[in-house]
């Protein structure tokens, strides 16, 4: 019979009762499987030769701040080795390990074997700690009128230990690199009378001279950008960076200024962000929280190590100036002492065996933390016998050996002579230590085009930052030929050395420039330049090394604080510092010297028309100008290097 509407549905009706699941005809009732997971569980920690605490210490306003502390068993009045970090306190100890010696991260290695009490902490306004952030909130005065910096935090947190662990035996050591160098000086700032001794690694003291926002006005937006997205978008990192583009080169170039990139990623809300765009100049904002013009003013109240490295790709300018400025003090002596090893920003706190192709004479840096470090440590915190250490120990690339001095950053001991020699720049490339002298049809000047929308690459593209690929860690070792030869870089080099050349200090590139534009920058790079051939090691062959290389925006020529345009075709003397080296340039390498104008993306482009604020600068501001680097009797362009000679 012919199929009806009502018997079609009453089909249905009839498949869904009797096909249905069972428990989709039931009305819900609570679960009656117990579930496997206890109320309350208590790991076996019987083998573990530690034990771990974590405690909100409490601060003299009210705010607590998440404190981890990893007690060795059996500790009776050990020392303290405390961190202060807006890393994730958490994550230092982070490993599931039942011996102290694998939980500690690298940098306390020597610490952890010596069963000292560690401690780790969120400082205020990060991960699990309460309170404000601000970015490396400045020592309470002009900058910061609330009563509360780095230095009262420590002192509170120091107090609040030494009362509450009675295994400890009173007696504190601050430790950590950057940003946790910054907090490790603070803390001597003052200190609590438990704070025996510091090691700042790397530390942050001037963002705008030479450490990690800014070198000599010229903004470094790769990596700054991305950390203050990291620091500052929430309390504990939750959002990462992102980018539709493996090569960042090409991610930089799709935008012209950095306020441009800053607005793409939604930076422009961030409260250290607007600090930065709006004081691009080493105004009272900078020069009042620059902690070597600070401390240089204060008592060394405690013992200091000041750990560095040579080839520290974010803050090379801080340890030393920091030094620099501190051993001045007449109770510097046998307070103050500089470590300069062949590192990079991590590398004294980790592996300090090679950087890239570059190799050193053994694990530097665990020799630093066992056979320097740890002693310093020992003599302060449990009376152990006092170290054999000059006030700079200083590693002497080229011949890969560590050197001690009385002074720095002239680094010449008894027995031998220090002078500044100029490396002048000479026609068709040449690099000599005569001094110029007017030569018949020679030209007695460079020119070479900048343009804005093709600058120059800080390593060879692509530049990538994805986890396993990034060579940001190495790129101050990256063999230089990659530029050689472009037209926008102009090379100068010796001919081989016929004996070596020992440089000991801080070199400075004195350029006699000229511009078609009203501003440009300047990059100076120093390079040892290799034999073609190594029969040992084949990929040194012709390799350049930078040796040491900045950057200085020339609108701050005469004054950081004052910017001016430059006047279009005008030869102009350009000042660019380097950092420190401690380098011998061997016989049959050559000494070699580049000049240029963008050093992309790391540092944002000089639109080389003058703007009040180049984080600011228009597509219409940028354009393509002829720099000229002269190298006549009446402008001698030049490095000036501090050479130790041999009595």
């Amino acid at each position: 019979m012919p199929i009806t509407l009502r018997s079609l549905t009453t089909l249905c009706v009839f498949l869904f009762l009797h096909c249905a699941p069972v428990h989709a005809l039931e009305t819900s009732r609570p679960d009656s499987l117990k579930s496997d997971i206890p109320e309350k569980f208590t790991p076996k920690l019987d083998a573990f030769d530690y034990v771990k605490r974590v405690e909100m210490v409490p601060m003299r306003d009210g705010v607590k701040l998440n404190t981890v502390i990893l007690i060795p068993k059996g500790a009776n009045k050990v020392p303290i080795i405390l961190n202060r970090t807006p890393y994730n306190a958490t994550s230092k100890f982070a490993k599931n390990s039942p011996a102290l010696t694998s939980v500690a991260p690298q940098f306390m290695d020597t610490v952890a074997q010596a069963r000292y009490i560690l401690v780790s902490q969120d400082i205020r306004g990060k991960y699990k700690s309460e309170g404000n952030y601000v970015m490396t909130r400045p020592q309470v005065g002009p900058l910061n009128d609330s009563g509360l910096d780095h230095a009262t935090d420590a002192y509170d947190t120091i107090d609040w230990l030494v009362k509450n662990l009675p295994e400890s035996n009173g007696r504190v050591a601050m430790m950590g690199g950057s940003y946790e160098g910054f907090t490790s000086l603070m803390a001597t700032l003052n200190p609590h009378p438990a704070l025996k001794v510091s090691i700042p690694f790397a530390p942050m003291v001037d963002g705008w001279i030479g450490d990690d926002w800014f070198h000599n006005g010229a903004f470094r937006q790769t990596g700054t950008l991305e950390y203050i997205y990291g620091q500052e978008a929430s309390r504990s990192g939750d959002y990462e960076w992102w980018t539709g583009k493996r090569d960042q080169f090409e991610e930089y170039s799709s935008v012209w200024s950095a306020s441009d990139m800053a607005k793409r990623k939604g930076i422009e809300s961030l409260g250290f962000w607007k600090a930065l765009a709006s004081h691009p100049s080493y105004d009272s904002y900078w020069s009042d929280q620059a902690l070597d013009k600070f401390f240089a003013t204060q008592p060394i109240k405690v013992p200091m190590m000041i750990v560095a490295g040579l080839f520290d790709q974010e803050d090379s300018y801080g340890g030393p100036a920091l030094f620099r400025a501190l051993s001045k003090r007449s109770d510097a002596a046998g307070k103050l002492h500089l470590i300069l090893g062949p590192w990079n920003h991590g590398g004294g706190r980790r592996a300090g065996g090679a950087i890239g192709p570059i190799q050193f004479d053994g694990d530097t840096a665990v020799w630093f933390r066992n056979q320097v470090m740890q002693p310093f440590l020992d003599h302060f915190l449990v009376d152990g016998p006092k170290p054999n250490l000059s006030p700079a120990l200083v590693y002497q690339t080229g011949t890969n050996k560590w050197q001690q001095f009385d002074t720095w950053p002239q680094g010449c001991n008894e027995g031998c002579a220090f002078k500044t020699k100029s490396l002048y720049l000479g026609p068709q490339g040449t690099l000599s230590f005569a001094t110029p002298k007017p030569v018949t049809g020679e030209a007695m000047s460079d020119s070479y085009p900048s343009d804005p929308a093709k600058p120059v690459p800080f390593i060879p593209r692509p530049i990538v930052t994805t986890q396993g690929e990034n060579r940001w860690d190495e790129w101050l070792m990256i063999d230089q030929r990659f530029v050689d030869g472009r037209p926008d870089v102009l090379t100068y080099v010796t001919e081989p050395l016929t004996q070596a050349v020992t440089v000991s200090g801080e070199p400075k590139g004195r350029l006699f420039a000229s511009t078609t534009g009203t501003d440009a920058d300047w990059v100076v790079k120093l390079i040892d330049v290799w034999p073609d051939e190594n029969p040992v090691r084949p990929v040194m062959g012709g390799y350049q090394l930078m040796v040491a290389a900045d950057i200085l925006r020339g609108r701050y020529r005469t004054d950081f604080a004052k910017p001016n345009p430059l006047e279009p075709n005008k030869v102009l003397e350009f000042n660019v510092r380097l950092p420190h080296v401690n380098h011998v340039f061997k016989p049959g390498h050559k000494i070699m010297v580049q000049i240029q104008s963008s050093w992309f993306p790391l540092y944002d482009r000089n639109p080389q028309t003058y703007v009040q604020n180049i984080m600011f600068a228009q597509p219409a501001d940028y354009r393509k100008q002829t720099h000229t680097i002269h190298h006549s009797v009446a402008a001698p362009s030049a490095i000036d290097l501090p050479i130790v000679l041999k009595p």
